[in-house]
């Protein structure tokens, strides 16, 4: 079944003796925490293996001792792996963490052909140095795609399990965008949705956070100087309509006093991730 009704995910888990999940991890730890209210020990579940990918997540490898895949096995009893991909280049399975030895996933490269790039210059970096992520595809006979460019920063590693390559945990992006509960966010769609509403100032801020095992999203806003606080109110709450509607994310407002969204001279720090 599709996500959310997180009630009804932890029975069928039951009913159908599931072995196998694959979700984004933090909301394997939102289902967790539903056993726990049912009184449900998911170690005592058929459970054994955690699929995990579509947004960032921890390991002990580099931010020991309070990772999110430790976590997991942890509460759960089961093996947590890596899975990495893109709608663009072909959607989860590009790239699959092997169980055994949970390292990277691992490229399958006699489908796609991965490089790793300088994304100011766009030359190609050798293997063990981090940059952009690109892609060819090698198979695909439906959009294929020649050195496409995800955004993502990470290292080409040796292959371990087989011979075909690794890559590294991804740092970070070469672009603005942000993943949210596994959905792609642009803070310009949060903009252009923001310009809609006359009586609301165009200076905003988007500050992240987490609230138990989920991202959480407040929209910093300001009103326009003069108008009439039931004006903004509604326009406040159709903005957060129509982000849910047109980005796919719930956030909340925090409407700050005109002139309160700090100004900038240069680059606008639109973005405080406090994950």
């Amino acid at each position: 079944m599709s996500g959310g009704q997180t009630e009804k995910q932890v029975q069928l888990m039951q009913d159908f003796q599931s072995d196998i999940i694959m979700v984004t991890p933090s909301y394997m730890l939102n289902i967790a925490d539903e056993m726990e209210r049912q009184g449900v020990d998911p170690q005592a579940l058929p459970l054994r293996l955690g699929i995990f990918g579509a947004e960032p997540w921890t390991d002990a490898m580099r931010h020991a001792p309070c990772a999110m895949r430790q976590a997991i096995e942890a509460r759960c009893g089961i093996d947590a792996t890596d899975i990495y991909g893109l709608s663009e280049v072909m959607g989860p399975g590009v790239a699959q963490e092997f169980v055994t030895s949970k390292d990277g996933p691992t490229i399958w490269e006699d489908h796609f052909y991965p490089e790793i790039i300088d994304p100011e210059t766009g030359d190609v970096l050798p293997d063990g140095e981090e940059g952009e992520l690109v892609f060819t595809s090698l198979t695909k006979q439906a959009f294929p795609v020649i050195r496409y460019r995800t955004r993502d920063l990470t290292r080409l590693l040796p292959g371990s399990e087989t011979v075909m390559r690794r890559i590294a945990k991804i740092t970070g992006r070469s672009d603005d965008m942000l993943i949210i509960r596994g959905v792609n966010v642009f803070p310009s769609q949060i903009e252009e949705l923001l310009l809609q509403h006359s009586a609301l100032s165009p200076h905003y801020q988007i500050g992240l956070s987490r609230e138990g095992n989920m991202d959480a999203v407040r929209l910093h806003i300001e009103p326009i100087e003069g108008v009439d606080a039931a004006t903004v109110e509604a326009q406040g709450a159709a903005l957060v309509g129509s982000i849910k509607s047109y980005v796919g994310i719930s956030c909340a407002i925090s409407l700050a006093e005109s002139g309160g969204i700090p100004r900038s001279e240069g680059k606008a720090k639109r973005v405080i991730d406090n994950r």
